[in-house]
């Protein structure tokens, strides 16, 4: 099945408001088969959307959009689409009533506004898409060739919500499912794009039929796995195999799939060998502490840390020697060592992890530009440490350290063998 989707609404245009109801609509229709042939967004004007609707029907005959349902009068998706239909608008009591009891049950003063009986006036012979996640109801209008158009609310939640419990069902009846689209993803950190590639070496080009995509980001490199056109279940094994082909070769480099934080995959590996983590920043100013204490259940591994910006608390707080910094200078990895010791040793942690480096735009050097940073980690005494000069603006060198933090951390933890249980006695 293909289908196209508009989305509407002046502010996506002006770029206040980024459309992610469209992509994850798009991700989510593919696992069932729905190809999304063509996306449009236009703003709120009648005659726009009229005009996208009408070129969509016109390709496909199958539109689904987002927007334009509230009760203001910018919100003018309905009777839009409905004059493309050639279908007066008409009040749907039922709807009103829902609607008028919403209000009351909330508290609101006064009875229902006016303006919101918009959201209960339906063109003729539209089925009416249940919202259980918001006040405005869906739309489903079909002609008599069978062409149709699905309107849903642009609130995120509610078009996700209504995409999943009063769309999808609609689609699958009508023949949706068989042949899908289906993507796995493989997230590594620590290793360039161009030296992952070289590590795959043939399978970056013939991955056992599936479309390999490197997706490099300030988190490192996604590797997304994509087959199209095979019914479900065939689906799910080949990518399962080119996923187990990919660790084969570049497992080394592997943190997750799907979705996965490498914060939590970290507090994992602590939580696994009982061991606790300390933090000392300083041109990250928290951000790694605020990537572990992100995880739900971090508190049991996760101490606490230091934000040694200035040199006397990196001193003071964290043992650091003041002849280090007067030979070495703060960004080094001396100092990002004695940094992760002293956290480790003065919060009483088994492990302690560091961050020191120029976020910029100003403060480099020749000999230590914009970027370049320095973290450690220590494992009961034993500590790793790397520098290196990363890329971006002063928020993604921040991003890009913490994430650099927590690479340097697994590899620790991977290094260190998890205790066997003791036996019972």
């Amino acid at each position: 099945m293909d289908v196209e989707l508009v989305s509407i609404g002046d502010e996506l245009l002006l770029g206040f408001t980024i459309d992610t109801n469209a992509a994850a609509f798009a991700r989510r229709a593919a696992a069932e088969g729905i190809r999304v042939v063509r996306r449009a967004t236009v703003g709120d004007g009648a005659t726009e959307i009229a005009a996208a609707v009408r070129e969509a029907l016109d390709r496909t005959g199958a539109v689904i959009t987002s927007g334009g349902l509230g009760p203001t009068a910018d919100d003018l998706t309905k009777p839009s689409i409905a004059a493309l239909f050639g279908r007066a608008m008409r009040l749907d009591e039922a709807i009103l009533a829902s609607l008028e009891a919403r209000w009351a049950a909330r508290g609101w003063p006064g009875p229902l506004p006016m303006t919101n009986r918009n959201q209960a006036m339906i063109p003729d012979g539209a089925m009416i898409l249940e919202n259980h996640h918001g006040s405005a109801p869906g739309i489903w209008l079909e002609d008599e060739r069978g062409r149709w158009v699905a309107m849903l609310p642009g609130v995120p939640r509610e078009f996700r919500g209504m995409s999943e419990d009063a769309l999808l069902p609609r689609l699958r009846a009508r023949g949706a499912g068989g042949a899908v689209i289906r993507s796995h993803t493989l997230r590594t950190t620590g290793i360039a794009e161009s030296a992952l590639a070289d590590a795959l070496g043939d399978l970056a080009k013939d991955l056992l039929g599936v479309a390999l995509a490197f997706l490099p980001g300030w988190e490192g490199v996604d590797l997304r796995c994509t087959i199209r056109g095979v019914p479900a279940a065939d689906a799910d094994a080949r990518l399962g195999a080119a996923a187990a082909a990919l660790r084969e070769r570049i497992g080394r480099w592997v943190y997750g799939e799907g979705d996965a934080d490498l914060a939590a995959v970290c507090l994992e590996g602590l939580r696994a060998r009982g061991w606790r983590v300390a933090v000392a920043e300083s041109c990250t100013g928290g951000g790694l502490g605020a990537r572990l204490t992100a995880v739900p259940g971090a508190s049991d591994v996760m101490l606490g840390g230091v934000i040694a910006y200035d040199n006397t608390v990196k001193v003071s707080a964290l043992g650091v020697a003041p002849g280090t910094l007067a030979a070495v200078g703060a960004v080094s990895e001396k100092v990002a060592r004695e940094m992760a010791t002293g956290a480790r040793a003065r919060i009483g942690a088994e492990v302690g992890v560091s961050i020191t480096g120029i976020a910029g735009p100003g403060g480099g050097t020749p000999e230590k530009p914009v970027g370049t940073v320095c973290v450690a980690v220590d494992v009961a005494g034993v500590v790793q440490s790397r520098r290196t000069v990363t890329i971006g603006d002063r928020g993604e060198i921040r991003q890009r350290s913490a994430q650099l933090a927590l690479a340097l951390l697994r590899q620790a933890l991977r290094d260190a063998p998890i205790a066997p249980a003791a036996a019972s006695p």
